[in-house]
């Protein structure tokens, strides 16, 4: 049934257009009709960068133990999946996802994130929780990891 009320009708047209400019720049929906592709592109990729600042201001270990690989892995996971919770949960929620998407391959890397993940509170599907409730082995690991890179960064620096 037709709502008789045009101003209902404009609402919730303007609810819908809002949600499809919504999705198309932070949840990889499409460009809505009537919006300048090239633009939202440059929205959307400054959203990224914004959101990738703000997971990096949370968990700036993660950019460390990624290294070079962080911004393209994280733009990859990010670019279909808007920001539900904070970064600190999206730091969570994109370790998780690397993780069952088997990135990084490098088994290394994949266990500083599990043991990562396990000390920030959600343990791993691969690594369930020390039984004991003991983080503190999976934090010193993170630890000496975070440590030696310290240590290489200075004495490539010649510090």
């Amino acid at each position: 049934m037709a709502d008789p009320d045009p101003r209902q009708r404009a609402r919730r047209r303007l609810a819908r257009d809002q949600a499809a400019l919504l999705a198309a720049l932070v949840a990889g929906g499409p460009v809505p009709r009537g919006f300048d592709p090239e633009r939202l592109e440059v929205q959307r990729k400054a959203l990224l960068a914004k959101r990738a600042e703000g997971l990096v201001r949370a968990a700036p270990e993660l950019a460390l133990i990624l290294g070079r690989e962080f911004p393209g892995l994280f733009h990859a996971y990010a670019r279909t999946r808007p920001l539900a919770a904070g970064p600190r949960r999206d730091a969570l929620d994109f370790v998780g996802h690397l993780l069952a998407t088997g990135v990084p391959r490098d088994p290394r890397c994949r266990d500083i994130l599990t043991d990562w993940q396990t000390v920030m509170g959600t343990p791993s599907p691969r690594a369930p929780r020390d039984t004991r409730g003991s983080r503190r082995p999976a934090a010193v690991r993170i630890f000496r990891f975070l440590a030696s890179l310290r240590t290489a960064s200075r004495s490539a620096k010649g510090i």
